[in-house]
């Protein structure tokens, strides 16, 4: 085995995300899959299958990554959810734990959502979790967008059952350009002020928190839990 490889593609040059050329229509049809490394491939099958209710419906035994070209033997699953997307994963004996990381934020913000019908199926979800052992967090309400159960794999993945409170959730677009434009305005200013860039933003997050506050009280409804 070999850990040596062909080079990687680069990250891209942010700056292009700005100055670039508009795309040109390309957009992803679906998501096909997305792929973490298991430590142990017949107790992440046991879990996605009965657990998550989940069919395993492809594999790949191999000794060579074909699109690096690293030497290694792994063992590459497929388990396909209801709409035909996929989660993958490889189990690649020899390889060390991975390192640990170096704020509990990378742990707490990288995980994977998957959707159920509404907000019953999330509570059954939680009720047969927990039933099998389970360690469940929630249920969590998004500021009235999304209500959200949180646990972890066997391989240590962050997963999500969540289901839309709001349903045009994600057909927010105005709002979502809008504040990413404030975000990254707010980051640049402080940079050229010399002022702490942790620090300004936390200080917009209370204001736009606030703001939610009062505008849902305003609409008449209570505060989201």
């Amino acid at each position: 085995m070999t850990d040596t490889i062909d080079a990687l593609p680069k990250r891209p040059d942010l700056s292009l995300s700005v100055s670039g050329p508009p795309n040109p229509g390309l957009t992803p049809m679906m998501l096909n899959h997305a792929a973490w490394v298991t430590p142990d491939a017949a107790a992440t099958a046991e879990f996605y299958t009965r657990i998550m209710g989940m069919d395993l419906v492809s594999t790949v035994i191999e000794d060579t990554s074909p699109s690096t070209g690293l030497k290694i033997p792994y063992f590459h699953l497929f388990f396909r959810m209801g709409d035909g997307s996929t989660l993958a994963f490889f189990e690649a004996p020899g390889v060390p734990p991975p390192a640990k990381s170096s704020h509990i934020a990378y742990d707490v913000f990288t995980h994977v959502a998957l959707q159920a019908a509404d907000r019953d199926e999330v509570m059954r979800w939680h009720e047969w979790l927990t039933s099998n052992g389970v360690d469940v967090q929630g249920p969590t309400d998004h500021k009235g967008l999304i209500l959200s159960i949180y646990f972890t794999d066997p391989a240590g993945l962050r997963m999500e059952i969540t289901t839309p409170l709001d349903k045009n959730w994600n057909r927010h677009d105005a709002k979502a350009k809008a504040d990413l434009d404030l975000w990254v305005q707010t980051r640049k200013k402080a940079m050229q002020e010399g002022r702490d860039v942790v620090e300004a933003l936390t200080d917009l997050c209370v204001q736009v928190r606030k703001r939610h506050e009062r505008d849902t009280q305003a609409a008449g409804h209570g505060l989201p839990g």
